[in-house]
Order: structure tokens, then sequence, then C-alpha cells
């Protein structure tokens, strides 16, 4: 697996990235000689899982959000039925 220092990956990401996308070359990222990351393609496994991570994220804004306006709602009908009404 081949290293590359943080001030190469800086000069030359273009090149880096294009051998991770089209020959699935990893590499390891060395800060002052001392390994600290490792960049290599997204497998499908990890697409799904930033994919699952995302949607997560997402519903418990909503879930949040929920119970904000639940703790603020004054009326004594629900949001179901107000709507109802200005559709009618």
């Amino acid at each position: 697996m081949p290293r590359v220092g943080i001030r190469e990956l800086k000069n030359q990401t273009t090149q880096v990235l294009r051998e991770i996308r089209e020959k699935g070359t990893e590499y390891v990222i060395t800060y002052h000689g001392d390994p600290v990351a490792i960049m290599r393609p997204l497998t499908k496994a990890d697409l799904q899982r930033l994919q699952r991570a995302e949607t997560d994220e997402a519903l418990a804004e909503m879930k949040t959000l929920a119970q904000e306006i639940a703790a603020a709602w004054t009326s004594e009908k629900s949001g179901a039925e107000l709507v109802s009404e200005q559709r009618r």
C-alpha cells in the first residue's frame, strides 16, 4: 500500500484520487512519517452505511422537530383536524 505525506497529498490530490477511483489503489496518509489515515475507494457496503446514517440523521431531526411542535402546540384541535377544516 503506497504512502503519501500530507504535503504531497495536497499537491497531488487529483492524481491520487484518480488512482483510487480508476485502479482501486489504497493509500496510507502520513503526517511527519507517521500513518494517520487510509484513503481507499468506497465499497457498496460503505455507500449503504453512509445512506443509512444520512437517513437516520434526517429521521432524528424530524423527530426532534415533531417534539418541538408538540411542546409548543396550543390548539385543542390536532393538526390533521385543522388541515381538514382548511380544505372544506
